[in-house]
């Protein structure tokens, strides 16, 4: 006899895994909110006068584009208690989610602020308008609607490699999902559901981040 599907026995786990998806979630909410505030003080450091605040900004970037995010994670969890930093595992989860956003939203932000016209800033500064007054209420506001959709791809994606977290048993979907495998031992239904629940949570994320923007830059033009 060949493979009898049965969904019917994960119906008892339905809690778990809505506790799966708001550990999930709620990671990528404050690794974003943190990442993202991060990012643009970094593209703002990037582009200024001070070499050496350039060059350690964009050393930054290019090591942690350039390595894993798992290895980046498990450098947090498990290096750092040898030099007396102990974090739990929620909050490794959440440092190297931030981490990791950080250094792409750098990257982003940097080409939303190059595509600004220099005559912004020129304009700002001969009505006398202090620089950072400028970057804050003309350059970056431009920068973001010009780069936003970049963004919101990155914030999904960061959604998506959380996955990974559950390696340090961090209750997430993906350790909710290989917790109830282990106890059904249905794996093709209970890997079937998880890829559906990450792919509705990715397609529901853009989507209402799409009118998150429709409605934050209205009007406005790259």
């Amino acid at each position: 006899m060949g493979y009898q599907l049965d969904f019917g026995a994960l119906t008892g786990y339905f809690g778990l895994f809505l506790q799966g998806v708001g550990v999930t979630l709620g990671l990528t909410a404050i690794a974003a909110s943190l990442g993202l505030a991060l990012s643009i003080g970094g593209a703002a450091a990037a582009g200024g006068p001070r070499r050496w605040v350039r060059v350690g900004v964009l050393a930054y970037v290019e090591a942690i584009r350039n390595t894993p995010f798992i290895v980046q994670m498990f450098f947090i969890f498990f290096a750092l208690p040898e030099l007396g930093i102990r974090l739990s595992a929620i909050e490794a989860a959440v440092l190297a989610m931030t981490v990791n956003l950080t250094a792409y939203s750098i990257e982003i932000l940097r080409a939303g602020i190059e595509a600004v016209a220099p005559g912004q800033r020129e304009a700002g500064a001969a009505l006398g308008i202090k620089p950072i007054e400028v970057f804050i209420f003309v350059v970056l506001p431009q920068a973001l609607a010009n780069v936003y959709p970049a963004l919101v791809s990155q914030i999904v994606i960061t959604m998506l490699e959380s996955a990974v977290v559950s390696t340090i048993a961090v209750m997430d979907l993906t350790h909710v999902a290989d917790l109830i495998q282990s106890r059904t031992y249905r794996a093709f239904e209970t890997y079937f559901v998880v890829m559906v629940v990450y792919l509705v949570l990715s397609v529901a994320l853009r989507r209402l981040f799409a009118l998150a923007g429709r409605r934050l830059f209205a009007g406005r033009v790259g």
